[in-house]
């Protein structure tokens, strides 16, 4: 019988709500903002260039946010993608590529952006003076978790697995025949990216990507 701790429960999703959901949706709306740039308007056209939640939010990829965070493993979870209409392009398979990677670096910007945050509370409200305030604690704790959860939404999205980001990054470079050939894996991918999360071979391949980044940039911020 599963035995769940509701209290922390509620918690942990509290913790990593408004970090997830900032990574998950600026990470659309940047891909929306460059295919707008590149010449396509199809995202801005349907209003997908807003920060409001209800227009990205996919109802499975938010019980997927939900269950992984109660597991307290590796959190994962998606939003409605963007629309795209490579017809629009100026140079299609360059600006394919240049729209997959927007997604990406803004969530590694969001990381710095969190650990940038983090350094500023610790600084001007030293931990010795305000450990004692539940708010304090659970600020320092939602910005840690948005270093991990935006660093971890960065490198998941840079898997060369299609439909994933770093697949359009991988096809570019690809003679035409071999990248259609590639994209077409689409099909299968979210299946296969499932079994990878289930089985905890995508923790294994994340981990230490994740944990490096985050490690690295509070040792630069002099955190850790």
């Amino acid at each position: 019988m599963l035995n769940f701790n509701f209290s922390q429960v509620l918690s942990t999703l509290a913790v990593a709500a408004v970090p997830a959901l900032l990574g998950i949706i600026l990470h659309e709306v940047a891909h929306g903002w460059a295919a707008s740039r590149c010449g396509d308007p199809t995202a801005k056209f349907m209003g997908r260039l807003t920060l409001n939640p209800l227009p990205h939010i996919d109802p499975m990829g938010l019980l997927a946010f939900v269950l992984t965070s109660l597991s307290g493993s590796f959190i994962f979870g998606w939003a409605k993608p963007v629309p795209v209409d490579p017809r629009n392009f100026r140079n299609p398979a360059r600006d394919m590529m240049l729209v997959a990677l927007a997604g990406p670096l803004t969530n590694f910007l969001l990381a710095v952006a969190f650990g940038l945050l983090l350094w500023a509370v610790l600084l001007f409200f030293p931990p010795q003076e305000w450990l004692y305030s539940s708010t304090y604690v659970f600020a320092l704790k939602s910005l840690q978790t948005g270093v991990l959860i935006n660093f971890g939404l960065g490198w998941l999205n840079l898997i060369p697995l299609p439909p994933l980001d770093g697949s359009k990054v991988v096809a570019y470079f690809l003679p035409p025949t071999t990248a259609y050939r590639y994209l077409s894996v689409e099909r299968y991918g979210f299946v296969i990216l499932l079994l990878l999360l289930f089985t905890g071979t995508l923790g294994l391949v994340l981990g230490p990507l994740v944990r490096g980044s985050a490690l690295g940039l509070l040792s630069l911020l002099g955190i850790v």
